[in-house]
């Protein structure tokens, strides 16, 4: 029988026509909301009757959330309309820190790789993220040049940088010649602000090892400069069997031995790591790395997401540390999309949603040491999603081929980045266009006269 997808309440089947099926709309599922201005009022916006999850503060429940000059000014019940400059009712709706996505390629201008990065302000807040880590898209060589983006961008961008000093393209990340470190650490000492640890990736996953590709060269180096910076890395690793009198390069090595507390292994559900066992159990390393404050990043991407390591760790009871896209342009439109569809992924899979919440923001804000983002704190950065949660009968796809029967999906209404709104198609911000005052420059044409 074909799946037919519900929206909200409402069923997008279709009435029979001639025997097939045919389409009718979908019953809109936001009932009009009201937007109350004040000329003055001491909070510039306050977001009204939403349901607040925010596991950084441990809220879950009915509450407001009042921004002034860019921050979170108050978080509490029946805030009244009339301190606000602008009210926006968010009743039926939820309400969270802005998502952070700490595996986002977007230095868009680098053509030296095989792929092609995102702009993050296009791709992130459509899906509530107002901060991402670029997971070592650059290299000391060639950061200076992503930093022209990272300052033009409106999307909080931060920075891992890449052992390979010219980046992620094939041939530095392969050669140890270019593992630089001196002046990666130098680098992170220049501009701590942006720069938050280091990446490691696709180091020698398939040919024959030497005494210059030796099984570790490229974690040890990462390593290192973790160590002389003290700053976490990030790991894209391929477990390998003993070959040319080397010994294993094994996972258990990597998350139980070789990484540090802090440190980050992206990619955890991809289909070459060890995450089920042959007796169809959860690997108990994964516990055990957690436990030692080793962190299991998603990373999904084109190629590191398989539902059959997922779905059957999850009801196993593990869950990753942090939630992450991996986005660039060979998976936006499938099977990544974008952050509120893997989160979907996570919510159909079982996650109850203020876990899924939680690893999507006070989680990647801690690993990646920037506790003032990924909560709702009074003073911090007013970076906020509103959304809903759809119920019915969803899809999703892995990376391998595999497809998903869901019955959730979260999707973005309104994003707030700084205080300010960047995403609001749906116009929850907006007033009624009839009712906006004959003296406010709508009204107003160019040559300065009122319609």
């Amino acid at each position: 029988m074909k799946r037919r997808t519900f929206i909200g309440n409402s069923l997008a089947g279709g009435a029979l026509l001639g025997g097939t099926l045919a389409p009718q709309p979908v019953l809109a599922t936001h009932s009009r909301k009201t937007v109350t201005t004040n000329k003055t009022g001491k909070y510039d916006i306050l977001l009204k009757g939403g349901h607040v999850i925010d596991p950084a503060n441990h809220i879950n429940g009915i509450i407001d959330v009042a921004v002034a000059d860019g921050k979170v000014s108050l978080v509490g019940k029946n805030i009244p309309a009339r301190e606000a400059k602008k009210t926006v009712d968010v009743t039926g709706f939820y309400v969270s820190p802005g998502f952070i996505d700490i595996h986002c390629h977007v230095f868009y201008t680098d053509f030296t790789t095989n792929y092609r990065w995102v702009i993050a302000d296009d791709m992130c807040f459509p899906s509530g993220v107002t901060t991402i880590v670029d997971p070592g898209s650059s290299g000391h060589k060639t950061f200076e040049k992503f930093k022209f983006i990272i300052d033009r961008s409106k999307t909080r961008t931060l920075a891992l940088i890449n052992i390979s000093d010219t980046g992620m393209n094939p041939d530095g990340e392969q050669d140890p010649s270019h593992f630089s470190v001196p002046p990666m650490v130098e680098l992170a000492k220049k501009y701590p602000d942006i720069i938050v640890g280091f990446k490691t990736a696709h180091y020698w996953t398939g040919k024959p090892y030497d005494k210059i590709h030796t099984p570790w060269a490229s974690v040890d180096a990462t390593l290192d400069a973790g160590r002389k910076a003290d700053l976490p890395i990030m790991i894209d690793f391929f477990p390998r069997i003993p070959s040319e009198g080397y010994s294993a390069r094994s996972y258990r090595e990597l998350i139980l031995e070789k990484g540090r507390q802090g440190d980050i292994h992206t990619h955890v559900f991809a289909i070459h790591i060890p995450v089920i066992n042959k007796d169809g159990k959860v690997n108990e390393d994964l516990f055990k790395a957690q436990k030692r404050g080793f962190h299991l990043d998603v990373g999904h991407g084109a190629g590191s997401f398989v539902f059959r390591n997922a779905v059957p760790a999850i009801k196993q009871g593990f869950l990753p540390s942090s939630i992450s896209t991996d986005l660039h342009s060979q998976n936006t439109c499938g099977p990544v999309v974008n952050m509120a569809n893997v989160m979907s992924k996570f919510l159909s899979m079982g996650v109850p949603l203020e876990d899924v919440i939680r690893l999507s923001t006070i989680n990647p804000a801690r690993e990646i040491n920037r506790t003032g983002l990924g909560s709702l704190t009074v003073g911090h950065t007013a970076d906020i999603a509103v959304f809903e949660v759809l119920n019915g009968n969803f899809d999703f796809v892995d990376t391998s081929g595999g497809k998903f029967c869901g019955d959730k999906k979260l999707q973005n209404l309104v994003t707030l980045s700084g205080g300010e709104v960047v995403f609001d198609p749906s116009g929850f911000s907006y007033p009624i266009w009839e009712k906006i005052q004959k003296d406010q420059k709508y009204w107003i044409n160019p040559s300065g006269q009122y319609y």
